[in-house]
């Protein structure tokens, strides 16, 4: 038994250590398909303004423009970490605008919602909002440099103290 728990421990210290590993493969990830998917729309911008003027949307080229350096710049800045709770934002947006201008049209329910692209890309960015960048990132470079105190992100509460 004594065996099995220090194999446990064992495992559970060589995963903690590698926390940095999964929020830095995500950025890489999902940096680079933002940076791809931009870059490609961008390079195309009449064809995607094209389709955003069949889709309805207003000013359709400077709103394709506007999109496609969205997700090139986002796309570039989550990938190097730098900004990146920032960055997440328009990003957000971005999602949010095309589900309500296009997604939407196609979704006859639930089912629809949670299967489409760009719920599960909000989640992401979501996630990239409230957990941050990790440790192998220039955010975290920055903020080392700067001596910015990372107890700082979670303020204890004293359990007496009044509201």
């Amino acid at each position: 038994m004594a065996a099995v728990k220090r194999l446990i421990v064992l495992a559970l210290r060589v995963t903690e250590s590698l926390d940095w590993l999964a929020p830095l493969l995500m950025r890489l990830f999902f940096g680079y398909f933002w940076m791809i998917s931009g870059w490609g729309k961008i390079h195309d911008l009449d064809g995607f303004a094209q389709r955003f003027a069949d889709w309805g949307i207003p000013y359709p080229y400077a709103s394709a423009t506007l999109s496609a350096c969205t997700e090139l710049s986002g796309g570039v800045l989550i990938f190097i970490g730098l900004f990146t709770r920032i960055a997440t934002l328009p990003m957000m947006f971005n999602m949010l605008v095309a589900i309500v201008t296009v997604t939407s049209r196609q979704m006859r329910g639930l089912n629809d919602f949670v299967i489409s692209d760009e719920p599960l890309y909000i989640l992401i960015f979501f996630w990239l909002l409230m957990a941050g960048p990790g440790r192998a990132s220039l955010d975290y470079l920055i903020r080392s440099a700067l001596g910015i105190n990372f107890a700082l992100d979670r303020v204890a509460v004293e359990p007496n103290a009044r509201r």
